[in-house]
């Protein structure tokens, strides 16, 4: 399943870390969204390392899931439309 992660963090350093950290799981697609294909269970332990990392009073950071239904029917302009990762890499 898609999950788009959108966040509007204020501050600098916070903002900085979370954006570096969302690396590791997903695409950034821009400055403040990313796309990350995802099973239950680790959008779960994303969530909450998400939530470990910011400050409720003032970031605001939202989860979005996409169905694959959706996912195929996503219009772009400029930029690649959403595509799952391979499922192997050939070495």
């Amino acid at each position: 399943m898609l999950v788009l992660v959108v966040y509007d963090i204020p501050d600098n350093k916070r903002r900085t870390k979370l954006s570096k950290f969302l690396e590791g799981y997903g695409e950034r697609v821009q400055w403040s969204v990313f796309e990350c294909f995802l099973s239950l269970e680790e959008m779960r332990v994303l969530y909450q390392k998400v939530k470990k990392r910011v400050e409720p009073l003032e970031d605001n950071v939202r989860f979005y899931w996409i169905s694959n239904e959706a996912v195929s029917r996503v219009l772009t302009i400029g930029g690649e439309s959403p595509s799952p990762p391979p499922n192997y890499y050939l070495i």
